[in-house]
């Protein structure tokens, strides 16, 4: 471990897959980390992140991001600042999803949450001096219409009022919130980087991370269940390790050149690899029903940028073997 005498970095949504990762990563290199939830007596979440090592450095903030101003106490004295409190919003506050909305609801309920969130966590740090933002978003705001053959992250983006017009109101939220994100550091004269993933594998550090996806379908493999599909989609999907992810968002906020939108992913496989290589680790799994056309092209990255921050990274094979050796360990059995 380095020395502990380093600089402090706020994380906002230190309870988060991604955040309570990249809390892990920062205390392991020496960092003091001021980490935001909003209940910072929650049972559930607020012993995990105590129990982490070096958590002796770890101060923990209440901090909603819908409250302006809100995170102001948790951004003081900070180097540096990591968001990672924009998880995906799916529904509205009556229940409505936004597969059921129009484009009016889409916006107030889903989009512009967390545009504003995101910017009132933003104006808090600058307004106590931050000058590096490391922000989570998401690879969906990377899809242009027509789609390309190689994916970048300086030319591509989605079209949020396509986006919008296919009700897929969750990934225009990430496309809108980082023009806005990059719009306001530009004025504000920060150091902005995104890191964009997708699904994220390895071990998770809250307990209630092993219910959603993908470890809740990799346990239902491992017990001899179904998997995430009862039928191989013809398509692909990209994925990381948590811990190369983490490291990842370190890197950009260490890296005094680093800005813009990285890739937070390795290269994408065609689920019918994806199937067929934990079949490998797990010879006794059900397998979903096999796709009948030939299979889609799978998606290509230029990681070029990423590869720039010199964070290391496996490969998808070890990525699936450690994370289902690690659920089958069952390490929250004490808990």
């Amino acid at each position: 471990m380095n020395s502990p005498n380093k600089k402090t970095v706020c994380i906002a949504g230190a309870s988060g897959l991604v955040g309570s990762n990249i809390t892990r990563a920062a205390l392991l290199k020496g960092y003091r980390v001021n980490g935001t939830l909003r209940d910072i007596t929650d049972p559930k979440k607020v012993p995990f992140l105590t129990a982490l090592p070096g958590g002796d450095r770890l101060t923990l903030f209440n901090a909603d991001m819908a409250i302006e101003n809100d995170f102001n106490k948790a951004t003081r004295d900070v180097d540096g600042l990591f968001i990672a409190t924009l998880i995906p919003t799916y529904q509205g506050p009556s229940g409505m999803l936004g597969k059921d909305m129009n484009d009016e609801q889409g916006y107030q309920e889903i989009i512009m949450p967390t545009v504003n969130g995101c910017l009132n966590i933003m104006r808090s740090a600058v307004a106590n001096g931050v000058k590096k933002i490391v922000i989570c978003s998401s690879t969906s705001s990377t899809n242009p219409i027509p789609s390309v053959s190689i994916k970048n992250e300086v030319d591509h983006w989605s079209d949020p009022n396509e986006q919008c017009r296919a009700k897929k109101y969750t990934s225009a939220a990430k496309t809108v919130m980082e023009k806005a994100a990059f719009k306001f550091a530009r004025e504000a004269g920060v150091r902005l980087s995104v890191i964009m993933p997708t699904g994220m594998f390895g071990p998770v550090i809250i307990p209630e991370h092993m219910e959603r996806n993908p470890h809740v379908w990799l346990k239902r493999l491992i017990g001899g269940g179904i998997g995430r599909h009862e039928q191989v989609p013809n398509d692909s999907t990209s994925m990381s390790h948590i811990h190369d992810l983490a490291n990842l968002f370190l890197a950009a906020y260490e890296d005094p050149k680093a800005n813009g939108r990285y890739f937070g992913v390795y290269s994408s496989w065609h689920w019918q690899d994806i199937y067929a290589e934990i079949k490998r680790i797990l010879p006794q799994m059900q397998m979903p029903m096999p796709i009948t056309d030939d299979p889609k092209p799978v998606t290509q990255f230029d990681f070029t940028r990423r590869d720039s921050l010199g964070a290391s990274f496996r490969n998808i094979q070890s990525c699936l073997r450690e994370t289902i050796e690690w659920i089958q360990a069952n390490p929250f059995d004490e808990h």
